[in-house]
């Protein structure tokens, strides 16, 4: 079956993704192919602690002998810039990761970008949506985490708590902090309940995917019952405050790694972390597992609903300018990297892939370190993923004033309302909205 696209911003990875702007043969079957050996050029990042990109490489190699697939590495912080530039000066490579949707529509506006419309992907994928523009694919998705609940459960046990059950609100997130809280300070621990990472994702992208909100609206009142609920818990002391963890520059993997937090809301991605660090030392040795992150009311809660969380995929593309006679091994190998071949190879070394089958899922939790309850299985694989960023040239900047915005509310130099007012009106003045 050919691409299927999600006519909704969220997408739900256990349900049948509906079919639209489908292509024929088209490219592929019209690109010339050489003859001989080709070999394809990938883009990636911190190729010593990122093994995604060279283990597709080799595994597609090992299928194709003929296509060879030789990973350029780049510096992960400078990513965009440094491939921007790589391409204006025709040097960029054959197969283009898209490390942040946000950009996605810079590049297409550039030209950079092959319509790969014609690939063919899985059913039930995740995240081909956010590589559209004006209804025409420039990437697939091969990998889409989502956020979770992280819990560690020997501070539960320490504490008296009982662990998440697949049902939290964030009201029952709440109370459950304050219940950690007071526990482990009673056992005489100084673990905190919870650890919010400072950034904006950590309250908004849950406001904008459990709200439905779209930030290109250009209005976020939406957002202020979030900060409220997180304000309550720094304020409280359930978690370290805002001003304290920046000051300190806290890590999310030493707050959660080394105990000091029994909760913890994050990415799927850490779990490759966590297993790693913890079968290295640098993390603590204690039994862990995920749960769906809570829900904003009881309708998407509970282990018969689908949660609702937050997420951008990371895709390959092809670059524009890429040898005509390359093209369809290029495209070979986008496809095989969405598909299940390439899930199956991203879920062996602990990577979330966009492609969820139960044969994937059982591979990714049968990685030695990996939580093995049901719990965690359900939180990983059942849950409708909203982009944290729209696929729009005016994303980048209106998230920058959110940015802006969401120091200011959690710093405390300004009030929530009057932060997301400012935004409003900043978004309205310097971005533009139609």
């Amino acid at each position: 079956m050919k691409r299927s696209y999600a006519a909704a911003a969220g997408v739900a990875v256990v349900a049948t993704l509906a079919l639209a702007g489908c292509s024929g043969g088209g490219d592929e079957a019209a690109a010339p192919e050489e003859s001989g050996p080709i070999t394809l050029s990938l883009s990636g990042w911190s190729l010593d602690t990122t093994p995604e990109f060279q283990a597709l490489a080799d595994a597609f190699h090992e299928e194709n002998p003929d296509i060879t697939v030789e990973v350029k590495g780049y510096d992960a912080a400078e990513y965009n810039t440094l491939l921007t530039a790589d391409l204006a000066a025709g040097a960029g490579p054959d197969i283009i990761t898209q490390k942040e949707v946000k950009f996605v529509p810079t590049f297409v506006e550039g030209g950079q970008l092959l319509d790969v419309s014609d690939v063919e992907l899985p059913d039930g994928i995740s995240g081909a949506a956010s590589y559209e523009v004006d209804g025409t694919a420039y990437a697939v998705p091969y990998r889409n985490d989502s956020w979770v609940l992280y819990y560690n459960k020997a501070l539960f046990d320490e504490a008296g708590v009982e662990y998440p059950d697949g049902s939290w609100t964030w009201d029952d997130y709440a109370d459950a902090a304050a219940e950690l809280n007071s526990g482990l300070a009673g056992a005489g621990s100084a673990a905190k309940a919870a650890y919010l990472h400072n950034w904006q994702s950590t309250v908004q992208g849950f406001a904008n995917a459990q709200s439905d909100g779209d930030i290109l609206e250009g209005d976020y009142g939406y957002m202020a019952p979030f900060y409220e609920n997180v304000l309550a818990l720094q304020d409280a002391g359930d978690q370290v405050d805002f001003n304290t963890a920046k000051a300190n520059q806290l890590t999310y993997q030493g707050e959660f790694g080394k105990q000091n937090a029994a909760m913890l809301p994050m990415g799927t991605w850490f779990v490759a972390t966590l297993i790693a660090q913890q079968a290295s030392g640098d993390a603590d040795d204690f039994e862990w597992g995920i749960a769906p992150i809570p829900q904003a009311d009881s309708e998407t809660a509970g282990l018969d609903n689908t949660p609702v969380t937050f997420g951008d995929p990371t895709g390959f593309g092809i670059n524009a300018a890429i040898d005509e006679g390359k093209v369809a091994a290029a495209k070979k190998f986008l496809a095989f990297a969405a598909g299940e071949e390439g899930a199956q190879i991203l879920a062996e070394i602990g990577i979330t892939p966009a492609l969820l089958t139960d044969a994937v899922v059982e591979t990714y939790f049968s990685v030695d370190g990996a939580p093995t309850d049901d719990l965690s299985a359900f939180a990983y694989s059942t849950h409708e993923v909203h982009p944290e960023n729209p696929t729009s040239n005016k994303a980048a900047a209106i998230q920058g004033i959110l940015g802006d915005m969401h120091t200011a509310i959690m710093s405390g130099s300004a009030s929530v309302s009057d932060a997301i007012a400012e935004a409003e009106d900043r978004v309205a003045n310097e971005v533009g909205l139609d």
